[in-house]
């Protein structure tokens, strides 16, 4: 059976990630977290924060393509400056935007209800800490807000 990525579908994830608590959502179409493919949506709110994070294993390079809304990657060295910033989406510098592992990095919502097809290698695994940023605060810190509304002032 297919499933068809429309506006209804759309249109559903951005209401689970509007009401969820950390204002994001993932509709995963690999069956399992162990599935050798990870093919997914990711619904965000422009209140999300994600951890900047890199992915080591060789085979982890990622691939975005924004569907609906204005995403802003973020690209930093490794003592955490930000080396690059991108707006993806429409109006944005490209739609989509592929990162190499071991690249430091975060994404955020510039608009609401931003969705974007993401593709990966699985397995699943969670962040080791060398894939953690140090210089970067964890996600339900005090400080992430602040953090989030740094990045964001950079993609103004």
């Amino acid at each position: 059976m297919i499933t068809l990525i429309d506006d209804a579908l759309l249109d559903e994830l951005c209401a689970k990630a509007a009401a969820s608590p950390r204002r994001r959502k993932n509709r995963n179409f690999h069956p399992t977290d162990d599935h050798p493919g990870h093919r997914l949506l990711n619904a965000m709110q422009t209140d999300s924060y994600i951890p900047p994070h890199r992915h080591l294993d060789p085979n982890k390079d990622e691939t975005f393509v924004v569907l609906r809304g204005l995403l802003g990657l973020v690209l930093f060295d490794d003592q955490g400056g930000v080396s690059r910033n991108v707006k993806v989406g429409a109006g944005g510098t490209a739609i989509g935007v592929d990162i190499p592992h071991g690249t430091w990095h975060t994404a955020v919502a510039l608009e609401p209800d931003t969705v974007f097809l993401e593709a990966k290698a699985g397995p699943y695994l969670p962040f080791t800490e060398a894939e953690r940023a140090p210089w970067a605060p964890p996600e339900d810190s005090p400080e992430a807000a602040a953090y989030l509304a740094s990045l964001k002032d950079r993609l103004a």
